[in-house]
C-alpha cells in the first residue's frame, strides 16, 4: 500500500479527492491537514465519508507528511510552492492541484497570480500533468503540477486538430461553462442560489487566468505560438463544464470523426462520441472522463468541437488520482472506474 497525505483538504476538490481515494485497493491515507479543523474528524465536516475515512484533520505544523509516499496539495494557489521543497528533499512525490507549477514562465506566473513565486527554480522541472500529451513523463514525475479544469476540456477538445497542424492557430476561440463548484467552497455572495440560481453570465472577459496555462500547452503541441480568445461563463447547476470551440480549418477533406478517434482511441478518459452527437455535462458527473463531440456546421470551413468534463473530477481530483496512479507504477484506472451518476 502507498502512503498518501493530503494538505488543504476542506475544500470541493478537497473532499472529490477524500472521496477518490477512500475506495482506492492501492492507497493508505495516513494524513490529512486542516489549521482551521484541525483535530475534527473528517467524517464530521463531510458526512459522505462516514464509515470510510476514519481520521481526523492534523495541523500541518505537526502532521509528518515526509512519512508519505506522495502528498496531494487541495489548497489555494501559493501554498504548494513554499512547502513542496522540503517534502522533494525528503524523496516525497508531490501533486498541486492548485496552478503554483503550470505556467514555466515565472514572470507571466507573476502577473496572473498576483504574488512572487516563491519556488522558481522548481518551474522547470514540474511536469504539467495531462496524460493525454504527458504520459511517459509523468511516470518519472516527483513535483507534478495538474491542470486546471477549463484548460483540461478546452486543451483535449483542440489537441487531435492542433498537432495535426489543421486549423489556422492565431484566432482559436473557446466559449466556456462551469457550474458553481469551480468557484471553490467559500462563502461568496456571486455563488448563491439567491445569486446564480435562474440566471447566465459570462466573466472575466478581458482576461482569465486559466488562458496563459491553454496558451503554453497547446503552442508546445503546435511547435509555434497560438492565439486565444477564452471566454468562460457561470451558469446555474452544481458541477460541469461545458466547452464550444472554434478554430478555422486550413482544408476541409479531412476525416474529422477519424481524426479524434484515431487519437484518442487508446485513451481510458477520453470519450469520442459519434457522429452528430451533443455531449452533456449530466453525462459525467462523478467520473472521470472528457466526452468529446466534433462538428462542420453546413460542411463549411469552421470546425466546432463540444467537451464537457466534471470540473471536479477529470477538471481536478480524477485527473491528480490518475496522475498518481501513473507516478507510482500503479495501473492508471485504479480507483476511477466509476459510473456517472444519472439523474
Amino acid at each position: 500500500m502507498v502512503k498518501i497525505g493530503i494538505v488543504g483538504a476542506t475544500g470541493y476538490t478537497g473532499v472529490e479527492l477524500l472521496r477518490l481515494l477512500a475506495l482506492h485497493d492501492e492507497c493508505e491515507l495516513l494524513t490529512i491537514t486542516s489549521r482551521a479543523e484541525a483535530g475534527r474528524p473528517v467524517a464530521d465536516l463531510f458526512p459522505n465519508l462516514r464509515g470510510h475515512i476514519d481520521l481526523c484533520f492534523e495541523n500541518p505544523e505537526t502532521a509528518v507528511l515526509t512519512d508519505c509516499d506522495l502528498v496531494f496539495f487541495a489548497t489555494p494557489n501559493g501554498i504548494a510552492m513554499q512547502q513542496a521543497p522540503e517534502l522533494l528533499d525528503a524523496d516525497v512525490r508531490v501533486v498541486d492541484l492548485a496552478a503554483d507549477f503550470r505556467i514555466r514562465d515565472r514572470s507571466v506566473w507573476e502577473h496572473w497570480y498576483g504574488m512572487q513565486h516563491a519556488s522558481p527554480d522548481l518551474l522547470q522541472r514540474a511536469v504539467y500533468g495531462l496524460p493525454e500529451i504527458n504520459r511517459a513523463a509523468v511516470r518519472e514525475a516527483r513535483l507534478l503540477a495538474n491542470p486546471g479544469c477549463y484548460p483540461t476540456a478546452v486543451t483535449l477538445g483542440f489537441l487531435p486538430l492542433v498537432e495535426q497542424g489543421l486549423i489556422e492557430l492565431e484566432h482559436l476561440v473557446a466559449d466556456t461553462k462551469s457550474g458553481v463548484s469551480g468557484a471553490g467552497r467559500k462563502a461568496s455572495v456571486a455563488t448563491l442560489m439567491g445569486e446564480a440560481g435562474e440566471s447566465f453570465k459570462a466573466y472575466a472577459i478581458p482576461g482569465h487566468r486559466h488562458q496563459p496555462e491553454i496558451r503554453q500547452t497547446l503552442s508546445l503541441a503546435a511547435g509555434s505560438d497560438v492565439g486565444l480568445t477564452f471566454v468562460p461563463h457561470l451558469v446555474p447547476m452544481i458541477r460541469g463544464i461545458e466547452a464550444t470551440l472554434y478554430a478555422r480549418l486550413k482544408r476541409t477533406d479531412v476525416d474529422l470523426q477519424g481524426l479524434f478517434e484515431a487519437r484518442y482511441r487508446d485513451e481510458a478518459f477520453v470519450d469520442v462520441m459519434p457522429l452528430g452527437s451533443h455531449p452533456e455535462t449530466r453525462s459525467v458527473r462523478g467520473i472521470n472522463s472528457c466526452r468529446i463531440a466534433v462538428h462542420r456546421p453546413l460542411d463549411g470551413d469552421v470546425v466546432v468541437i463540444s467537451s464537457v468534463i466534471d470540473n471536479l473530477v477529470k477538471g481536478a481530483a480524477g485527473q491528480a488520482v490518475q496522475n498518481m496512479n501513473l507516478m507510482l507504477g500503479l495501473p492508471e484506472c485504479t480507483g476511477l472506474e466509476q459510473v456517472a451518476l444519472s439523474p
